[in-house]
């Protein structure tokens, strides 16, 4: 069962933690929006949390080598703040297993965001996270066009969530063709759509964004197929069918169990190869880590 797998570092491309004295407050709020759709944390949401749940997942016997750390900035003013958390991580002692994201609001004028993506870029941070929900702003609005960009021009990749979320549950701010667009208007940004191109809309990706130059995340898939078969196929047929070199292994940790979603994982029937481009090799090149 892909033994080779085992000899490359694995890389979940979609975590999330905070600074020690935020997380309680932090993780208390996200868990009562969260626990309307029945998510529960895997972790405190501390760095240290973060770690050891990383150490405690044993892939074919390998543990988790590295994570990405989805900050998200949900207002322009603790922006900087959020940002200056991710280059404080970037920059811990120690064997390197940590790789924060940064992350820029719409609400910020162009000269806070180029300030921001140049302090960013300083600290070796290769991207940032986006969450359209949390902020109340459509992705294709005029609002997200400075910070799409300058990415672009920077190159610097953008991760966004896609799909469904509890914040905002009857109004999506990333869907299928809102990212179709996106791909349109900036052609040279390396973009990434979280929950395999957006959560509860896997038949819209299929049709949509498989086969395009869209980077995908695995994130949350265990969770959608354990509610229902049907989605959980539908994810599986995303991941064979769209792009092995674009397709990233994530858990959105600590809202699903790292090892839950490499078990899915395992259940899709890939080959060997796009295993090892999931689990390892395109996050490390989005990382200049190659």
């Amino acid at each position: 069962r892909r033994k080779a797998m085992v000899k490359l570092p694995i890389i979940d491309f979609h975590t999330h933690a905070f600074p020690d004295t935020l997380a309680p407050r932090a993780m208390a709020q996200l868990t009562a929006n969260a626990a309307n759709c029945g998510f529960t944390p895997h972790t405190d949401g501390t760095i240290a949390g973060l770690l050891a749940s990383m150490d405690a997942v044993s892939y074919h016997g390998t543990p988790i080598a590295a994570s990405v750390i989805c900050n998200i900035a949900t207002n322009a003013r603790q922006m900087a703040k959020v940002n200056d958390f991710a280059v404080a991580t970037a920059s811990l002692p120690g064997k390197k297993r940590l790789y924060p994201l940064g992350s820029l609001h719409p609400g910020a004028t162009p000269a806070e965001i180029e300030a921001e993506l140049d302090k960013l870029a300083a600290a070796g941070i290769r991207g940032i996270k986006i969450h359209p929900d949390y902020v109340g702003v459509e992705l294709i609005s005029p609002a997200f066009d400075p910070i799409l960009s300058l990415c672009e021009e920077r190159g610097m990749f953008i991760t966004t969530h896609a799909g469904f979320d509890p914040v905002s549950p009857l109004h999506p701010h990333a869907t299928p063709d809102m990212i179709l667009e996106i791909l349109s208007r900036y052609p040279r940004l390396t973009f990434i759509a979280a929950h395999t191109g957006g959560a509860d809309r896997e038949d819209e990706v299929l049709a949509k964004l498989c086969g395009t130059r869209i980077y995908l995340d695995t994130s949350l898939a265990a969770i959608r197929a354990s509610r229902s078969a049907a989605m959980g196929e539908a994810c599986a047929r995303i991941l064979r069918a769209h792009d092995p070199d674009r397709l990233l292994f994530a858990s959105d940790s600590p809202w699903s169990a790292p090892t839950s979603e490499l078990e899915f994982l395992d259940k899709v029937g890939l080959d060997e190869s796009t295993m090892e481009k999931i689990l390892s090799l395109n996050a490390a090149r989005l990382l200049s880590l190659q």
